[in-house]
């Protein structure tokens, strides 16, 4: 009976265009994604929204689109010599999902060809009330050494900063 009901669900979902299988494990994040964090938020004013002309027109297209908002994404790929580039991300919140708006190397720390051991966010509940992102990147130069602790930051103005951390 319990065979019977799931192959009618499967029918089911299939004829609906539901796909019933899920994606294998290593197509969902490659490998060498050793650790990521999202963190902090992004806004656009009004102002900072391109405006955008249609092909030969001479007017500016009417502007209808909404500021965007969003998050930032640090994460860490590891290299074929076991050191490990870090990236930054921008994400936008966009109706059709999370949509990314750009993707930057910290070359603070490709420079240094670090270890990296963690990725954390200033805090883990979630709710930021400032615009901006603070991040510690724990990381090793020699890979018998302690971790040290990096910060990135970025500003309500978008300005990034990369330092080690002061305790």
């Amino acid at each position: 009976m319990r065979a019977a009901n799931l192959l009618l669900a499967a029918a089911l979902f299939s004829s609906a265009g539901i796909a019933v299988a899920a994606p294998a494990a290593d197509t969902i994040l490659p490998s060498s994604i050793t650790f990521a964090t999202s963190t902090g938020y992004w806004e656009e004013a009004k102002g900072e929204i391109a405006i955008e002309r249609a092909p030969g027109a001479a007017q500016p297209a009417a502007i209808s689109a909404e500021p965007r908002h969003g998050y930032y994404k640090i994460f860490a790929v590891r290299q074929p010599d076991r050191t490990s580039k870090v990236y930054l991300q921008q994400i936008a919140q966009a109706d059709e999902g999370p949509e990314v708006v750009s993707t930057l190397e910290l070359h603070e720390f490709t420079d240094i060809k670090p270890y990296v051991t963690d990725i954390r966010p200033e805090n883990s509940t979630g709710i930021i009330k400032q615009p901006g992102l603070f991040a510690t990147v724990y990381l090793k130069t020699d890979p018998d050494a302690e971790p040290d602790g990096w910060t990135v930051m970025i500003d309500e103005f978008g300005e990034i900063t990369v330092e080690k951390a002061s305790n």
